[in-house]
């Protein structure tokens, strides 16, 4: 079917369940900009029969992101349409702003049964947003298994494997055959996962030894030990970062990992789901890092966004103010030859975009552990290499074109050099600076930034300047 739908009229109401699944989203999967209208149309009217059915047409994902294009007072009254079993699922994929707007208008009740339906991972992520009188109430509303599952997620760090395995592990001793395992698996499969790929092989002191993959054990005959198929396993300690945890689950290619804590012990697991998820927020981090800002999604507060970017902006201005001071002893010449007045911004921006490019690459190679004190002089040198070869062409065509325009070949030789000796500078900065600040336990990817473009700028004037010094006068 078509999902053209931006010239479909409000009161168009398809007949089906798959009408509505097919006009809610786009060729690409986003939500339809002419759903949107639709379900404010509803609930403008209160019409709660035709609110659930334009719910019940969309994936849960898709109902988080619906959140997102309401207005607050819409999404106050949208909650209390949804049961508790679709609640849980939205809430594990709303944005955490609008996530804890509106864990405040859901009542404890209700949020507990929804947190029933969670995964213990989920289901602690949500509460670690409520405020502490909520928090109380729905944790005391909760059976107490599920309510010590959550106090236990909740008493590791934040960003730990810790807090992002799940507690509900498939585990089988050592001894048990393919038939065992699998019969156990049918007999409670209530208290099962709702994901796992693995049946974990522990010892008696319940600590890991392999694993078995489900696939593995749908193949094998009914008696073989688990002994004979399993495989090995990569560990993962409770304490770890999750950032730790997604580069060994990319670098091994796993698809779940058993969590141990200090002795050995399993206490958990982390599927591929929770590292995409984990993949997503990293990256997002280092992007919005490099530039000084913080995320700025569809609820950010006005103020908010303000104060996480103006400290750097004021950071920025001191050092530029910095930079410029280099040009007042050049004042005479400058008199002299106005022309370095308009190449002055010129090659300071080229240093800085070359800089931009050095740093990138730096803290995308260093967060992927791709750079690191066996191959940093080597990295380096090839940067320095790129910087001197790009900085010799760009130089060659501005000074060209400047030689056309002038017809001073002194005056194109220094912009030459300048650009040259920048761009080397800039490349030197862009790679040292992440380097540096990683060897000294700070984020390469929030300080380098300010870092580099103060040596750009500063080194751009005086390069510039100083050899036209050395050439002009």
């Amino acid at each position: 079917m078509s999902r053209e739908t931006d010239d479909l009229e409000l009161s168009e109401r398809p007949e089906t369940e798959e009408d509505l699944e097919d006009l809610a989203l786009g060729e690409d999967y986003s939500l339809n900009p002419a759903y949107v209208p639709m379900v404010v149309d509803a609930l403008d009217r209160g019409d709660a029969e035709r609110l659930r059915e334009l719910l019940g047409a969309l994936h849960p994902a898709d109902v988080a992101d619906l959140m997102g294009f309401l207005s607050a007072d819409d999404r106050e009254e949208l909650v209390p349409q949804l049961d508790p079993e679709i609640l849980a699922e939205v809430l594990s994929e709303l944005d955490t702003e609008i996530r804890e707007e509106i864990l405040e208008h859901v009542p404890s009740a209700t949020l507990a049964k929804a947190l029933g339906e969670m995964e213990s991972d989920d289901a602690a992520d949500v509460v670690d947003d409520l405020e502490a009188d909520k928090r109380a109430q729905v944790l005391a509303a909760m059976p107490e298994v599920e309510r010590a599952a959550i106090e236990t997620t909740l008493a590791y760090e934040d960003e730990t494997a810790g807090r992002l395995m799940q507690r509900e592990v498939v585990a089988a001793p050592q001894f048990w055959t393919v038939g065992q395992t699998i019969d156990h698996l049918r007999r409670e499969s209530e208290e099962l996962p709702e994901l796992f790929f693995d049946v974990y092989v522990v010892d008696p002191a319940y600590k890991p030894v392999g694993a078995a993959p489900v696939s593995h054990l749908l193949r094998t005959r009914r008696e073989t030990p688990l002994a004979q198929i399993m495989e090995q396993v990569t560990e993962i300690p409770v304490d770890m970062d999750q950032e730790e945890v997604a580069y060994i689950f990319d670098k091994y290619r796993l698809i779940s990992a058993p969590v141990v804590e200090a002795g050995g012990r399993l206490v958990g697991q982390i599927t591929v789901d929770d590292i995409v998820g984990v993949i997503q927020e990293e990256t997002e981090e280092d992007i919005l890092a490099l530039a000084g800002v913080s995320d700025a999604g569809r609820d950010a507060d006005f103020l908010g966004i303000v104060r996480s970017r103006l400290p750097w902006l004021l950071v920025n201005l001191v050092t530029e103010a910095i930079a410029v001071t280099v040009i007042a002893p050049f004042q005479p010449m400058i008199a002299k030859i106005v022309v370095l007045v308009m190449l002055l911004p010129i090659v300071s921006s080229l240093g800085g975009n070359a800089g931009t490019q050095a740093l990138t690459v730096a803290v995308r190679a260093i967060a992927s552990k791709e750079l690191n004190a066996a191959n940093s002089m080597r990295i380096i040198a090839r940067e320095l290499g790129v910087g001197v070869m790009n900085g010799a062409a760009v130089g060659l065509m501005l000074g060209g074109g400047l030689y056309l325009w002038q017809h001073d070949f002194k005056l194109s030789l220094v912009v030459f050099l300048a650009i040259i000796a920048n761009l080397f500078v800039a490349a030197l900065g862009g790679i040292l600076a992440p380097i540096v600040l990683d060897r000294v336990g700070r984020d390469p990817a929030v300080s380098s930034s300010v870092v580099v473009t103060f040596m750009t700028d500063l080194f751009g004037f005086l390069a510039l300047l100083g050899i036209a010094a050395l050439i002009l006068l």
